[in-house]
């Protein structure tokens, strides 16, 4: 029976790719109720695709590269259309920006040296995912309730949470490549 559903994960991870363009379009055009829905049931996606492959085993090689592609898409766009309508500072961009941008190279060659298949996320990968995903929600919330206070403590939060993850992900990189290289 469960082999039936065993592509709802890789549906709901090409479901969050699609609510992309309506969430940046939304934001954009400042329509942050809209914004807000978007990008809940796109966070929504990403916790209920994670769960159902784990708990129902359907995880697939498909999902293994569709998942975290589809959550760097939505996290790169998202953060770069709040840089851009001056939501967040050019430093939260950059650091989520390059966090991204180094776990997909850092992956490529790490699949290519070791000749494996895509590395698995660790525990704190996927915490600053969904620290990623709370900071960008209240980001859009305040935006829609008017709320204008001074959100420097959650940005350098946030950026030494990103900051010791992508450090987390090159550490295991180096000894994974070393110990396949000294089998």
């Amino acid at each position: 029976m469960s082999k039936y559903f065993i592509f709802i994960p890789n549906f709901l991870s090409i479901l969050r790719i699609a609510l992309i363009y309506p969430i940046l379009e939304s934001l954009l055009s400042k329509d942050f109720i809209m914004s807000l829905i978007f990008f809940a049931i796109a966070s929504l996606t990403d916790a209920l695709d994670g769960f159902l492959a784990r708990r129902m085993s359907w995880q697939t090689e498909l999902g293994k590269i569709l998942d975290p592609v589809a959550d760097k898409l939505l996290l790169t766009g998202t953060i770069f259309i709040l840089w851009i309508g001056e939501y967040i500072p050019l430093y939260i961009f950059i650091i989520f920006f390059s966090r991204d941008v180094a776990i997909l190279v850092g992956a490529a060659v790490q699949m290519t040296l070791i000749e494996s298949n895509a590395p698995l996320p660790n525990i704190l990968g996927k915490l600053t995912t969904a620290l990623q995903i709370a900071y960008i929600f209240i980001i859009i919330l305040f935006e829609l309730l008017g709320i204008s206070i001074s959100l420097v403590v959650l940005d350098i939060s946030i950026v030494i949470v990103t900051l010791i993850s992508l450090v987390a992900y090159a550490y295991n990189w180096y000894y994974d490549i070393k110990a396949y290289h000294n089998e």
